[in-house]
């Protein structure tokens, strides 16, 4: 490792067109020099972002990463100008991103709680497949020695989380990582059948710690854990309930993360058998927050190009605050996960008690 370089790990969550703000905390982190990214890890839109992150990192080095990020979300964008899923014109006059009132969200809505893709879609017709295909070059994201690369999704049969790397990581292997389930079929690899990752590894964060050398994870978070409101509408519970089920694993996996933390630092394990990990977050919660479901499903292009405006600002002020922290200390220490549980004895009450 050159002099002053930072090795980390980059975590990416899910949560469809909020992807985008991703893709601006990656565009702005890809500009500091000091940061090496070894592994990176994905679920769902974190997943389409992973392939995009590490195929350019491969081929162009960084710039070739924001240009390839940036011709991903370009297409998504001319892609979704063909969908009937538009926002109504009174959310365009009064400027929200919802598509809560949507004529063909409110239709497409009824039909997955009516029927399920094996009967409106029986050809299991996916126009992002195409677009991930056209995009990636999959020869070449499995070729590549550096970054690591993980994609999180759901075996259907057994409930457990898959993580697929390469040399196997395919068009498959993406379309498994996104694959909300009252969309589009099941996708089977090799006689087994995939779901989303959200829902068991959102994104999933024992690969980076596990198979990487960077000790070091940033987590770029879409989904808020925490909300004051109380939901009340059925469009906010429907909200609230997406949050937590796809906050559920990471949740889990952070606690997991900190007993290991504990039993090493705390009971003087051999650190060379056990490995753990400093932890940073890169968030936004305050403006996702105001977002509803319903937007993860609108990519026009003006809401595109605000997320990753806001991505960028974001993680403008991380880097301000934090970068000189990354290889040395966390900067993000969950205890608030711990309030309902047994806590690692190094967190003191009032520090489990923190909001995030």
């Amino acid at each position: 490792m050159a002099e002053g370089e930072r090795v980390v790990d980059i975590a990416l969550q899910g949560g469809g067109a909020h992807g985008a703000f991703t893709w601006g905390v990656l565009d702005r982190l890809l500009e500091e020099d000091s940061l090496q990214i070894e592994g990176i890890s994905g679920t769902s839109a974190g997943a389409m972002n992973a392939v995009a992150l590490a195929q350019g990192l491969s081929v162009g080095g960084r710039q070739g990463a924001r240009e390839t990020l940036e011709t991903y979300w370009t297409r998504v964008s001319r892609a979704a100008s063909l969908s009937p899923i538009r926002r109504s014109m009174w959310d365009r006059l009064v400027g929200r991103w919802s598509l809560d009132q949507s004529p063909g969200y409110v239709m497409a809505q009824y039909f997955t709680r009516a029927f399920s893709p094996y009967q409106f879609n029986p050809f299991d017709m996916n126009p992002l497949r195409d677009l991930v295909a056209a995009c990636f070059d999959f020869d070449v994201i499995n070729a590549a020695p550096r970054p690591r690369l993980f994609l999180g999704a759901t075996n259907v049969r057994t409930g457990r989380p898959k993580v697929f790397r390469q040399p196997e990581i395919t068009v498959d292997a993406v379309m498994a990582s996104a694959c909300l389930p009252f969309l589009f079929k099941a996708v089977e690899i090799d006689g087994e059948a995939y779901w989303d990752g959200g829902y068991m590894g959102n994104p999933p964060l024992f690969p980076l710690i596990d198979e990487t050398e960077a000790r070091d994870v940033i987590l770029i978070q879409i989904n808020p854990f925490w909300r004051d409101e109380i939901p009340t509408t059925p469009a906010e519970i429907e909200n609230r309930l997406n949050e937590i089920t796809f906050n559920g694993s990471l949740i889990k996996e952070l606690r997991s993360v900190a007993y290991l933390w504990e039993l090493i630092h705390h009971e003087k394990l051999d650190r060379a058998a056990y490995r753990d990990a400093r932890l940073h977050m890169i968030a936004a919660e305050d403006v996702m927050r105001q977002l509803s479901a319903s937007s993860k499903m609108n990519a026009e292009p003006a809401f595109l190009a605000h997320l990753k405006e806001i991505g960028r600002q974001t993680a403008d002020e991380w880097l301000a605050a934090n970068l000189d922290k990354v290889g040395v200390e966390t900067t993000w220490r969950p205890g608030f996960l711990f309030e309902e549980s047994l806590s690692p004895a190094h967190l003191e009450d009032g520090t489990r008690r923190t909001r995030p």
